[in-house]
This record gives structure tokens, C-alpha cells and sequence, in this order.
């Protein structure tokens, strides 16, 4: 099967709302031709199922590039992967002291080390991710994306193999990936492209390594920034060998952006969409302990859901309405969610954001109904594919310095609609799940990053607890 490119660039500055409506009308004329349909319309064949995926923030560039996220002051970070203590460009040691994620907070959670900054460049480098599949398969072919707009950029040679531990992939599994039949590819500005299909045989959770060698300077890349999983960058073409030489260490994602299999006709896939709280930020690093890749483990340890793969379009900072840290997710709903192969079901958790920021600016105010609007039409534009979703209510954030009365009077009223508006196919009460009994605007102690927003590894694990797996084989 050949390679695809999909041209999907915007024209910069229009107004999100304006970037929205020119998604929309792009998006569904540009879907992968092998993608097959999904929801109830689907075909009896084999098909290609997202068993891995990354979100890109998608905020408008220039020529500078894409925006980085927002530094803690006074870490002395400079630009670039760094060390992070924020020291040189590129990785280094995960010491714990560099630029936290973005979000409502600002914090980290206690013990977790805070992400780095993604390279401000690649050149002559080969970059080595890791991605944690869900479901398993036997045939899989890999999407790059450089839909930020910077430069275009020449990738490859790139391999994908199976992991064994740290930066080290399994002897034997290593596989060349091709672009139209050719090594390399040229990722123009706003383009996203496949891999022609190969043959590697794993298991459910199992973790790739994806390397990619960049020859020349590739300028800022297009990212997921935190990955929450370590990326080795060493310098030359090491994409073949087994080990990375001196790499130098990131935990973001550049320009790969999902991972696919050949499925059997059942297998289908769940979008975990939302923001910091999705992206993981608060849980272990290397540890794969945010909600949605607890739930895939509990999906592939039950016989009946075994085939559902969980597929996470987090970012951390993002809001519903409106562009903060990514465009929103109304404009980046139709790229995150409904291009990805083989979703049947959607789990929306995000809100947080909105609500911290505008739920007590008068200048740019909020409501509740502002909130249930955006939902609705999130929820429509699932229903118009045949996909079906499950809305999560939205945890308690009271403890924080945003967290105010009229904050919580939102989060309220919207966290009753999303219980009893039955707009959504089904319901997971995340905030039941991790809200402290006795105080239930406040997150459960055990459950606390230590932010008092994010939840902890035992927090996630109680969110991904809380979801009613056999709504999703009906």
C-alpha cells in the first residue's frame, strides 16, 4: 500500500472561529482514502485502527515558528530541549528543575519531573520516540505530521521496532519505513503523510520505537510537548542500531503523530479527548499511568473489549472555546478525533481550562451555557460520523488559586447537565471518582499531584476505574 499526503494547511490569522469553519470544510474532503468508515456504516474487512496517537497544539505561526509553552520563571531555561534545568538545546538529564507543562496551575505534582521544552532544531540527528500501543496487530504504517507550518523538512531513513527497555529496540524486530516506496520524505508546511505499510507482529501493549533521521536543520518542529514518555537524540543517522550512542534526552513527540494496524472487522478505536488532565500531566513519567492508558489496559484484560484500542488527543493547556495552549477543540476536533482511523467512540474530558481563565474575567466572561453550547456541538459533529460519546464531568480544581466561587458554580452546573442533559451516548463521573467525600470541591488527598488540580497516579487510576467498559460494546 502506498504512502498519503494530506495538504492541511490554514491560512494564518483568521479568528479560531474562522479557522474552525475552514477545518470543517477542508477535513472531511482531504480523509485518507484508506481509512475505511467508521460507526455503523463500517465494512465487514479488515481495516486500519489507531493503536497510538499524539495531538499537535496547532496554534498559528509564523516565521518564527510555533510557539514554545510557557516557562517557570526564574529556571533560566533556554530554548530548545535542553536539560531540564534548562540548560543546552536538544534533551539531556531528566534532573527535574526545567519548565513545567502548560495549564490552569502552573505546578507539578510531587515527585514528577516537569517536561522540557521540545528542540528548537534537529539537525544531522536522529530522534528515537516511544509510543505505547493498545491494541496489537501484525501490519501497522505511521503518520508525520508537520502541521504547524515551519520549514519543510526532509525525514528519513526512519525504522519502527519493537522497544526492550530505555533507548534500546529488541534485535530482529527492526523495520525500514517507506514513503511512496522511497526512504525518505519532504514534510512541506501544513502536510501530514503515511508510511506505505509494512509487516511487524506485537502484541497489545507493547511500546515502539518510531527513529526518525533529520540530514539537514529542520527548523522549529511540529510537537506534542508532553509526552511524558523519554525520546533519545543522537547526532548522525542511528536509526538502525539497536542502542542510541550519547543521546541527548527529550519527552516530545516531533512530527509523529499516530500509529495504525491492520485490525480484525470488530477492532475499533476510543479517542481520549481533552486537555492537561488527559495529556497525563501529574502522572510518572515513562510510567503509562494517565487515564486513558489505564483504561486500555483495562480494555485489553477483558476478553469482550479486548479489541478497543484508546488512542490519547490531549494537550495540556487546551480550552473548548477558545485558542490558549492549541487551538480549541472545536477547531481541532475534526484533525484529532474524526481523521482518526477506526473510531467508533469518544471520551471528552475537558472544560477545566475554560473555566479557570474566563469563568471570573469580566472582559472576556464564561457560563456554564457557553460551556454546554461547545459540547453540543462537539457531541454533533461525533453523531454526523456514526461515532458515539461519552462525556466526563469535570474534576475539582477548587484548592487552586483559580478555583473560585463563581468557577465552582460553573463546574457545577455544567458537571449536572453532563449527568442528567442526556446529550451524551453515556456518562463517566470522573469527579465522583476523585472528589474527597468530605470536601467535594476538593480532590481526594491520595488522588492530588499536589497541584490540587491534576490527579495522581492513583487518581487516574481511579478515573479509568470509574468508566463502564461494556457501554462500548453496544
Amino acid at each position: 500500500m502506498r504512502s498519503l499526503t494530506v495538504n492541511l494547511s490554514r491560512t494564518p490569522g483568521r479568528s479560531a472561529i474562522s479557522r474552525f469553519a475552514h477545518v470543517l470544510l477542508l477535513l472531511p474532503a482531504l480523509m485518507p482514502a484508506q481509512t475505511p468508515p467508521t460507526g455503523p456504516h463500517a465494512g465487514s474487512a479488515e481495516h486500519w485502527v489507531a493503536t497510538w496517537a499524539t495531538a499537535q497544539p496547532l496554534d498559528a505561526t509564523n516565521a518564527a515558528g510555533p510557539p514554545r509553552p510557557p516557562q517557570q520563571p526564574g529556571n533560566g531555561a533556554a530554548q530548545g530541549g535542553g536539560q531540564l534545568n534548562g540548560a543546552a538545546q536538544g534533551g539531556g538529564q531528566l534532573n527535574g528543575r526545567g519548565p513545567g507543562a502548560p495549564g490552569s496551575s502552573g505546578q507539578q505534582g510531587r515527585g514528577r519531573a516537569p517536561q522540557p521544552n521540545p528542540p528548537a532544531t534537529v539537525t544531522n540527528q536522529t530522534v528515537r520516540m516511544v509510543a505505547h500501543t493498545s491494541i496489537g496487530g501484525s501490519r501497522v504504517r505511521v503518520e508525520f505530521s508537520n502541521a504547524m507550518q515551519g520549514a519543510a523538512v526532509t525525514l528519513g531513513p526512519a525504522h519502527i521496532a519493537i522497544r526492550d527497555k530505555e533507548s534500546a529496540i529488541v534485535p530482529g524486530t527492526d523495520r525500514i519505513l517507506t514513503f511512496d516506496g522511497k526512504p525518505t520524505c519532504v514534510l512541506r508546511p501544513g502536510v501530514l503523510i503515511y508510511s506505505d505499510a509494512l509487516n511487524l507482529d506485537f502484541p497489545a501493549m507493547t511500546d515502539l520505537a518510531v527513529s526518525v533521521y533529520v540530514p539537514g536543520d529542520s527548523g522549529p518542529p511540529t510537537y506534542h510537548g508532553v509526552g511524558l514518555h523519554t525520546g533519545y537524540v543522537s547526532p548522525g543517522d542511528t536509526t538502525a542500531q539497536v542502542l542510541m550512542p550519547e543521546p541527548t534526552l527529550t519527552r516530545a513527540y516531533l512530527w509523529l503523530t499516530a500509529i495504525d494496524v491492520m485490525a480484525p472487522p470488530d477492532a475499533s478505536a476510543i479517542v481520549a479527548f481533552g486537555d492537561s488532565i488527559t495529556d497525563g500531566n501529574g502522572t510518572t513519567n515513562d510510567g503509562n499511568a494517565n487515564w486513558p492508558s489505564v483504561l486500555a489496559r483495562r480494555l485489553a484484560a477483558n476478553k469482550a473489549t479486548a479489541h478497543i484500542a484508546v488512542v490519547n488527543s490531549g494537550i495540556s493547556g487546551n480550552q473548548v472555546l477558545r485558542t490558549f495552549y492549541g487551538e480549541s477543540a472545536l477547531a481541532r476536533f475534526d484533525r484529532d478525533v474524526l481523521s482518526r482511523a477506526g473510531v467508533k467512540w469518544v471520551v471528552l474530558l475537558e472544560g477545566i481550562n475554560d473555566m479557570t481563565i474566563h469563568g471570573q474575567n469580566a472582559a472576556d466572561p464564561l457560563t456554564a451555557e457557553d460551556m454546554i453550547a461547545g459540547y453540543r456541538l462537539l457531541i454533533s459533529r461525533a453523531h454526523d460520523r456514526g461515532i458515539k460519546v461519552m462525556g466526563a464531568t469535570v474534576t475539582p480544581t477548587e484548592r487552586t488559586l483559580a478555583g473560585s466561587g463563581q468557577v465552582e458554580q460553573i463546574r457545577t452546573a455544567v458537571n449536572q447537565w453532563i449527568r442528567t442533559g442526556k446529550a451524551f451516548d453515556a456518562v463517566a463521573d470522573f469527579e465522583a471518582a476523585v472528589r474527597d467525600p468530605d470536601q467535594p470541591t476538593h480532590l481526594k488527598a491520595e488522588y492530588d499531584s499536589g497541584d490540587h488540580l491534576h490527579p495522581s497516579d492513583a487518581g487516574d487510576q481511579a478515573m479509568a476505574n470509574s468508566v463502564n467498559l461494556s457501554v462500548f460494546t453496544k
